[in-house]
């Protein structure tokens, strides 16, 4: 799995001119998952978003996470995360997981956000042409790849 993490002041997904989804100070997190992609990711990625330390404590050290400043999550399926560039100049999606394996694995990944941070994550819907609104907040955009964990 891939994630692109980045701290909002304030982020939405829009499908079809209605807004779908919108979080106030929080993370966006761009998701990409891979073939390769199972429980054990999710399980990793999800702890590791909702206790990456990256909000201003009282000192303006980052030193808080989201479940410390109770913030909101937003999740965003995004399969261009595992685009390959390597020949040519038309991205190679090949490594992304399909739809019949994706949609699951997202679904969970939704289910363990929540549960490790104590309330519902908004969501965007997989497969939706959607426009993602966000007002990055430093800016602070973290990427992560679950098989790059060492």
């Amino acid at each position: 799995m891939r994630a692109v993490i980045q701290r909002v002041s304030k982020a939405s997904v829009t499908i079809g001119g209605r807004v779908k989804a919108s979080i106030g100070c929080g993370l966006l997190v761009l998701l990409g998952i891979e073939e390769a992609d199972g429980e054990e990711d999710i399980e990793w990625l999800s702890n590791k978003i909702v206790q990456l330390r990256i909000f201003n404590d009282d000192s303006g050290v980052m030193n808080s996470s989201l479940k410390d400043k109770g913030g909101e999550l937003l999740l965003v399926s995004q399969f261009t995360l595992h685009a390959s560039t390597k020949k040519g100049n038309r991205p190679s999606y090949i490594r992304a997981a399909g739809a019949e394996l994706a949609i699951p694995r997202y679904e969970q990944t939704i289910r363990r956000l929540g549960a490790a941070l104590g309330r519902p994550v908004q969501t965007g819907e997989f497969g939706a042409d959607m426009k993602v609104e966000l007002l990055n907040d430093g800016p602070v955009t973290i990427l992560i790849d679950t098989k790059n964990r060492e």
